[in-house]
């Protein structure tokens, strides 16, 4: 079967979306795929006051192939398929992996051409499929667990760990509380590394290394101030798996959602702070003091992460879904998952 994966990250990375471009590079691993990987042009101010979510590529050339697997960071990527002149003649199959799907008005008209696609939350099935004719299916986000996991388990200097989004409030809270040089506490934060361009596939890495030695990583939803005119949703980002990939204890807002409920599904999961951002302070020094006895509360996030949530398991689902053959490779590496998982299972 010859197979072709296309997204935006080889050409345009970010480092916001890494997490999403590592899905399509595991894809292109296990099918040995063509990747391809569109350069943006930049629009007139008309155009794109015209079409807000309607990017123009550059030309792409592929002879084409059997199947073709778009991996959208979000819906507007699904246009990605005009950089090829002819696409839709060239591919006997074409499928999407659509993650920030909640976003309805990015869908573009090119969503019509597709054989199927997947939406990351249950709610976000009817939309595109009412839209656009197609057959819709739900799939979770994930993260690749097996490269990403620790495999031996880290002293962990860094007490709060704030990476991405967080509310400005609590941050202004939580640096005027762990900055001074009074505070026993450290509290790194963004940014980290750079925002785009090419290193931000290497500083995935240091971002994980850091995550490995953090007590405390910080996620909250998108509902808890809102910034800019960025589309609000209740879905379960990188961040919250991440964070729980490395052991580390999620305290923040916890997403209130069907998504949240079956993915972060046992006991302590996540933390919850109070809406006061001074007593959100209080109780993550509470945290803090309580370290050495939340040493089983890291192992059983790593388990459940492991055994759940890796883009492995989305990846044999998505298979499943398109009546794609379950590459054998990949069959091994869940395997090796459930293997590694058990480490950590038998240590709870």
């Amino acid at each position: 079967m010859k197979t072709s994966v296309f997204y935006a990250g080889l050409a345009s990375p970010h480092a916001g979306w890494v997490a999403i471009d590592e899905l399509a590079e595991l894809l292109a691993q296990y099918f040995h795929a063509e990747i391809l990987s569109p350069k943006p042009v930049v629009g007139t101010s008309i155009g794109r006051l015209i079409h807000p979510h309607q990017v123009r590529f550059e030309p792409l050339h592929t002879n084409g192939g059997d199947v073709l697997i778009v991996v959208a960071r979000s819906p507007s990527d699904l246009g990605m398929i005009n950089a090829i002149p002819g696409c839709r003649k060239k591919f006997s199959k074409m499928y999407g992996f659509v993650t920030d799907s909640y976003f309805q008005a990015g869908f573009v008209k090119e969503t019509a051409q597709y054989d199927a696609i997947t939406v990351t939350a249950h709610e976000d099935v009817d939309y595109p499929k009412v839209r656009f004719g197609i057959p819709v299916h739900q799939l979770y986000q994930g993260a690749d667990c097996l490269t990403w996991v620790p495999r031996d388990l880290k002293f962990r200097e860094i007490d709060v760990m704030g990476f991405g989004r967080t509310p400005p409030s609590y941050h202004a809270c939580f640096s005027q509380n762990f900055h001074p040089p009074s505070s026993p506490y450290l509290y790194l934060h963004s940014p980290l590394g750079n925002l785009a361009g090419p290193s931000v596939h290497l500083e995935r890495g240091m971002l994980f290394k850091l995550l490995h030695r953090s007590r405390i990583s910080l996620a909250f939803h998108l509902y808890i101030e809102p910034q800019g005119d960025r589309p609000r949703s209740m879905m379960v980002t990188s961040r919250w798996l991440e964070s729980l990939l490395s052991g580390c204890i999620v305290a923040g807002r916890r997403p209130v959602s069907r998504m949240a409920d079956e993915m972060l599904c046992w006991p302590n999961a996540t933390i919850e702070l109070s809406e006061d951002p001074q007593t959100a302070v209080e109780e993550l020094v509470t945290l803090l003091s309580r370290n050495d006895s939340l040493e089983q509360q890291r192992r059983t996030n790593i388990f459940q992460t492991l055994t759940h949530h890796d883009w492995r398991y989305r990846i044999e689902t998505f298979c499943r879904i398109m009546d794609l053959p379950v590459p054998k490779a990949l069959l091994t590496d869940l395997a090796s998952l459930q293997e590694l998982g058990t480490l950590f299972e038998h240590s709870v």
